[in-house]
């Protein structure tokens, strides 16, 4: 047991904190609204000095509380529809679990190569549709669900294979095929990722990869974040979660741009 808690209560300087909270208030803010806030919290613990499972599982933590509160916020406020919701989740895990195991035997710079493509079009798509395009009860509520479950599948399986921007792609399917209204989307997706982020915590927090003090400090800057996020996401409707998204797949794109020509 004192190993286990030497394992996981690493001593961070000050400055570990001054780094890590801000960075995570901000990937809070974006993921509550149009998620891939993954992408900015996760450099933020790595520059501050976390070995890769350690800033992973810490992670995880400080950014499922946030989760938590913002899916909250989207549910007393009406915008999640459980309905769909539950099926989704099952799919969602499923897909992932799948995902990983392909993960294993497939090589990840196959799928860099053709986001790097996909991701200029799909900001195209963004930006053209000012309101998404979204008809809210515009198909049949029952193609509604099939079309659902068959996107947390699909993006599960990406979530499980590769990951960054897991929610945004959700967001973006939701909205585009399963014709979903926006905030509607944003807290359906939240919830998703909110019961894939507890699946994946637990794997860490079992194999002692979390630094507890930093992920609760953490956390509560991405309570903030995400409560404010959640807020405007809601309040400001389709606008604010367009461009939010749109911000999110330039942030992947530099991202898979830099790990191509920079990691390869």
């Amino acid at each position: 047991m004192k190993l286990y808690l030497q394992r996981i209560c690493v001593e961070f300087e000050l400055v570990t904190f001054l780094i890590v909270c801000p960075l995570v208030f901000l990937a809070g803010f974006i993921d509550a609204i149009a998620g891939g806030g993954g992408l900015i919290s996760m450099p933020a613990y790595l520059f501050a000095g976390l070995p890769p499972h350690y800033a992973l599982g810490t992670n995880k933590l400080s950014s499922t509380i946030g989760a938590i509160v913002a899916s909250l916020r989207y549910y007393k406020n009406g915008f999640v529809d459980m309905a769909i919701c539950f099926p989704s989740i099952i799919c969602a895990l499923m897909g992932s679990f799948i995902g990983a195991h392909i993960a294993l035997h497939v090589n990840e710079e196959i799928l860099q190569k053709i986001l790097i493509i996909l991701l200029p079009i799909i900001a195209i798509y963004i930006l053209k549709n000012k309101s998404l395009n979204v008809a809210i009860n515009s198909i049949p509520r029952k193609k509604t669900l099939i079309y659902s479950t068959i996107i947390s599948f699909a993006v599960g399986m990406y979530d499980g294979f590769f990951g960054p921007g897991t929610g945004t792609f959700l967001i973006i399917a939701f909205i585009g095929i399963a014709r979903i209204a926006p905030r509607t989307a944003a807290g359906n997706a939240k919830i998703i990722n909110l019961s894939s982020n507890i699946a994946g915590l637990s794997v860490f927090l079992y194999n002692g990869y979390v630094s507890i003090a930093l992920g609760l400090i953490a956390g509560i800057f991405s309570i903030f974040g995400s409560y404010m996020g959640a807020g405007l996401a809601i309040k400001k409707g389709s606008n604010i979660i367009r461009y939010a998204i749109f911000f999110v797949i330039t942030l992947l794109f530099c991202k898979l741009a830099w790990d191509i020509v920079f990691q390869n």
